[in-house]
């Protein structure tokens, strides 16, 4: 036997070993697998998370704002602090606003009516959650939607409170059937009847937003239906170009602290809210997720690791004949070492290969749950990969230490 064996004569001696030692090895590299699974699963999973997310806000652009009376807050656990709630933004102040708004931007106005209405079709009805939002003719381009059939709001609808209403794929789907076109059909909204004049295209129920149950009618006739005495206006900013966001914001609060009476002392009584804010927020809060899942799998390749570690000293001891051989033929301890060291390696690998594997599907089950695209996390792979290599390396070198240290004369003695 050659001293420096080469690697792959290493590769070979050890699948010999797993091969002739099956239910001991699968068992090892089940708890191996498991531990990756548990791992880029979890890991493929908030990728999914993060893509559905991007693609939840990215339709609403990374160029846009909005003026509300209160910040945002998601809260996972007891984490998170409470959202901070001014005066309400009135109907005058958002016209003001839009009025005096001197930028090259998109200003647009909306307040959410209810979201438990019920829309009625004929014989046909939803269930008492559909959300009704009052808009005006710009909402649709500042928030991102498009419309599949019909036309949007216009300015003369806003202007004359026109009784029109523009609805999401999933009312038409419960209200029209058999393919029936609902431009031009009348619907009733809590009691109010209207004309639909337009279908969005779908927008998907990621985010928990649920824009396909809703419906817009022009903001002044969103007016007239709301039983809130004190409701408060959302102004939407969009920016031509997305460069100059910093600029449009820092002119939206001047005019609009304007509009609020605030002298240079007082502290802004409304929020800016940008678009994609809250799934900014979402994804630092996976951050917790992540670390979840690394200290689980963790855990479960230390175990494994003392497994696979009890397996190889009890193969070292059923092998002290073999190893006496070998060394009375040549072998080095460095290649006694090696060999074992590899053998530890390539049951980790095993594992992880499965385990990688089943952890895409797991995670990508999720991701066609979520609307994302097929996901391949390369950079998980090679980490489940690394973590396998280091496994079996850290298990395998006091085995594999042990087995070269063997004298050869009572190695081959052993009975």
């Amino acid at each position: 036997m050659s001293v420096n064996m080469p690697y792959i004569e290493n590769v070979k001696l050890a699948l010999q070993s797993i091969v002739s030692n099956k239910l001991r090895t699968f068992l090892t590299a089940l708890i191996i697998a498991i531990g990756i699974m548990a791992l880029i699963g979890v890991l493929t999973s908030i990728d999914a998370i993060q893509s559905s997310l991007t693609n939840s806000f990215s339709s609403m652009g990374s160029n846009s704002f909005n003026i509300r009376n209160r910040g945002i807050n998601v809260q996972i656990g007891a984490s998170g602090n409470k959202a901070k709630v001014f005066s309400s933004i009135t109907y005058n102040d958002a016209l003001d606003f839009k009025e005096n708004f001197d930028f090259n931007a998109i200003v647009s106005v909306n307040v959410n009516v209810t979201w438990g209405a019920t829309a009625k079709y004929g014989s046909e009805k939803t269930n008492p959650n559909i959300g009704v939002i009052g808009a005006d003719e710009n909402y649709l381009q500042t928030s991102g939607y498009k419309i599949a059939d019909g036309r949007n709001l216009t300015e003369q609808d806003v202007d004359n409170a026109t009784s029109v209403v523009l609805i999401g794929q999933e009312i038409k789907t419960k209200l029209f059937k058999n393919n029936k076109n609902p431009i031009g059909e009348n619907i009733t909204l809590g009691g109010n009847r209207f004309t639909v004049v337009g279908v969005l295209e779908s927008k998907g129920s990621s985010a928990g937003f649920g824009a396909d149950k809703a419906c817009y009618v022009p903001l002044s006739r969103g007016r007239a239906m709301m039983s809130n005495s004190d409701p408060s206006y959302a102004i939407t900013i969009m920016t031509e170009d997305p460069y100059r966001m910093d600029a449009a914001e820092g002119e939206s609060i001047a005019t609009f602290r304007k509009i609020r009476g605030l002298n240079a002392k007082q502290t802004n009584d409304f929020e800016i809210v940008k678009s994609d804010a809250v799934a900014q927020m979402l994804m630092q809060n996976l951050t917790y997720v992540t670390v979840g899942a690394i200290v689980i799998a963790f855990i479960t390749l230390v175990g494994a690791s003392i497994g696979l570690m009890n397996i190889m000293l009890v193969s070292v001891t059923e092998r002290t004949r073999e190893i006496g051989v070998r060394k009375a033929i040549g072998a080095t301890p460095s290649v006694i070492r090696k060999q074992f060291l590899m053998e530890a390696i390539v049951i980790c690998v095993l594992g992880g290969i499965a385990g990688i594997i089943l952890g895409i599907l797991i995670g990508n089950l999720l991701a066609l749950a979520l609307g994302a695209d097929f996901i391949v996390p390369w950079r998980w792979m090679l980490l489940g990969i690394g973590v396998c290599v280091g496994v079996g390396m850290l298990s395998g070198y006091y085995p594999a230490s042990k087995a070269s240290r063997l004298d050869p004369v009572d190695a081959l003695r052993y009975e």
